[in-house]
């Protein structure tokens, strides 16, 4: 499992505890449990407007949000988490949580999207989504 990570930010995103290493850990935790191990991973940080573009192009939602997942019909790479740290960030103080975490979180919920689940289908699939990101959550603290 390799995870190529580009920071499009305008400027260096502070990831406090979370840097390379730990994503990769944490993609290789998701991955290996899902039965992809072998998948290449491709994460992208970029600022509000620009997840506020892709959000409505591709999601209709005309709207900043925290992570988008993207298949890529590319056989070499599983397929394109992009994160907004603003979001992130945001969120992390809303909900009383640590950026870091809050980080994590989301990035897990991203690979899970890319491994075919999807929250938004059925309360049924919510729920095991939830389940499941819960699960490698509590495995990377």
């Amino acid at each position: 499992m390799k995870i190529e990570i580009s920071n499009l930010t305008e400027k260096t995103v502070l990831f406090g505890t979370v840097d390379k290493k730990v994503f990769s850990t944490v993609a290789k935790i998701v991955l290996k449990g899902e039965n992809r191990e072998t998948e290449i991973l491709s994460l992208a940080f970029v600022n509000k407007e620009e997840i506020r573009k892709l959000n409505k192009q591709f999601r209709k939602k005309d709207k900043a949000t925290d992570v988008l997942s993207f298949e890529l019909n590319d056989e070499n790479i599983f397929g394109e988490i992009v994160i907004c740290p603003e979001v992130v960030r945001e969120n992390a103080k809303k909900y009383g949580v640590a950026f870091e975490k809050e980080m994590l979180k989301v990035f897990v919920h991203g690979i899970l999207h890319l491994c075919g689940y999807d929250h938004e289908k059925s309360r049924k699939e919510e729920k095991i989504m939830d389940e499941k990101q819960e699960k490698y959550l509590s495995i990377v603290k």
